[in-house]
């Protein structure tokens, strides 16, 4: 039997302080599992030509929204650019890989179905911290398995050379 958190009173302050992921990106955790039971909702920032790795999820769903700017998406081979009011649902079990597709910085609300996921943000911003920079392979791969993430990174030369892209790896 399925038990999930009860939902609670929470209040998001606007300025909670932005966690650098890899370069160009930043993550805020605006509501947590902890918070609302069964969702989370993180905030994303991307610097012009950012690209986050293609990976797959393989516990949960993500829906995006585009708050400003422009973000290109592929999502099992299918490619999208959407400006801000624009939203997409990423299917766990998808590959699938995002970028700012503007010349000015883009924000994104990320909602995660189940909650939990939140947490390899964090996870992974502490690793970043302590590494002073993008942490070994190994390191990510543990990180990343303990999540049900996996990255393809096949895809990445194509995505920086036809977008003019930096490199996250």
């Amino acid at each position: 039997m399925l038990t999930l958190n009860k939902a609670q009173l929470a209040v998001v302050e606007p300025h909670r302080p932005d966690a650098p992921l890899i370069p160009g990106l930043t993550a805020t955790t605006r509501l947590s599992s902890a918070e609302t039971g069964s969702i989370s909702i993180v905030e994303h920032l991307f610097s012009p030509g950012a690209l986050v790795p293609p990976h797959t999820h393989t516990r949960e769903d993500e829906i995006s929204y585009v708050v400003s700017g422009e973000i290109g998406f592929r999502s099992n081979g299918k490619e999208v650019t959407l400006a801000a009011g624009g939203y997409i649902v990423k299917p766990r079990g998808e590959l699938h890989t995002m970028w700012n597709a503007g010349s000015s910085q883009a924000r994104m609300i990320e909602i995660i179905s189940p909650a939990g996921f939140e947490k390899y943000f964090i996870e992974l911003a502490e690793a970043v911290a302590v590494a002073r920079g993008m942490p070994d392979q190994t390191t990510m791969g543990s990180l990343a398995g303990s999540y049900g993430l996996s990255f393809d990174l096949t895809e990445i030369p194509d995505l920086v050379a036809r977008y003019g892209l930096t490199s996250p790896v």
